[in-house]
């Protein structure tokens, strides 16, 4: 058995979920709010191969470890760029937290994206069309003919002279509990509890974009390439020695 083959394919494997992670990560670049993934490789240990004295396998003696390489997805938190729109329901967040919204089957669920607008029922609603809940956990729903919609960084929503309602800015004390769904959604673990942000900063008029670089992810999309090229090169070196060996002993 050619241990070399073996974990030329498992790195192919790696670098394949790699090139996902990387070609999902380039094309959500311009979603607002949207995190980005990221891989980490690792070595994962798979069994031993027993030696004698000098090296030579097949006999009793010290071991050698197989390694093959294994990557894992994660998240990326960090904050994406703020950018202005001027629109009066387009809300950022800036630092920790998120906005809190109710899913179709009652549920909550989380997002950074704050490219909010109104129904007809008068409830302030995400793009996707879920209520943007309050610190009560209600929607907020504004007032009829209640004129130009004010929101101050605490998240206080204010028609006129009139409140209407203040914005749940959520955080969690680990990100890593939060699984992503469709939308830019994200729901949390049924251990994981929200806290409410104590001094929250929210910005009217202005959207978090994301926050993947996309010429980071067009070099990693190179690297990776390259890598894959070099393993698939590895593959067939190995086939051909292996082909003239079998050749060689008839």
């Amino acid at each position: 058995m050619n241990i070399g083959l073996y974990q030329s394919a498992s790195a192919l494997s790696a670098l394949e979920r790699w090139q996902d992670v990387v070609s999902q990560n380039i094309t959500s670049s311009q979603t607002t709010g949207y995190r980005k993934r990221t891989v980490n490789f690792s070595a994962e240990l798979r069994g031993e191969l027993q030696t004698d004295p000098n090296g030579r396998l097949g006999r009793e003696g010290e071991g050698q470890s197989l390694v093959f390489p294994q990557s894992n997805r994660s998240i990326s938190f960090t904050t994406g760029e703020t950018q202005p729109t001027r629109r009066e329901l387009d809300l950022a967040i800036q630092g920790d937290g998120f906005f809190e919204v109710q899913m179709p089957d009652e549920s909550k669920a989380y997002t950074r994206s704050g490219e909010f607008r109104m129904n007809s029922d008068r409830m302030l609603i995400t793009a996707g069309g879920q209520p943007v809940l309050s610190t009560s956990g209600s929607p907020i729903t504004f007032l009829p003919g209640g004129g130009e919609v004010t929101i101050s960084r605490d998240g206080t929503v204010s028609q006129g002279a009139s409140s209407v309602g203040k914005i749940a800015v959520q955080k969690f004390a680990d990100n890593r509990q939060l699984t992503p769904i469709a939308g830019g959604y994200f729901v949390a673990a049924a251990s994981a509890e929200p806290t409410a942000v104590e001094k929250p900063e929210v910005l009217q008029g202005y959207l978090e974009g994301s926050n993947v670089t996309s010429l980071r992810e067009m070099v990693d999309m190179v690297l990776i390439s390259r890598a894959y090229e070099a393993n698939q090169k590895i593959i067939t070196t190995v086939d051909q020695t292996m082909q003239k060996t079998l050749e060689a002993l008839g």
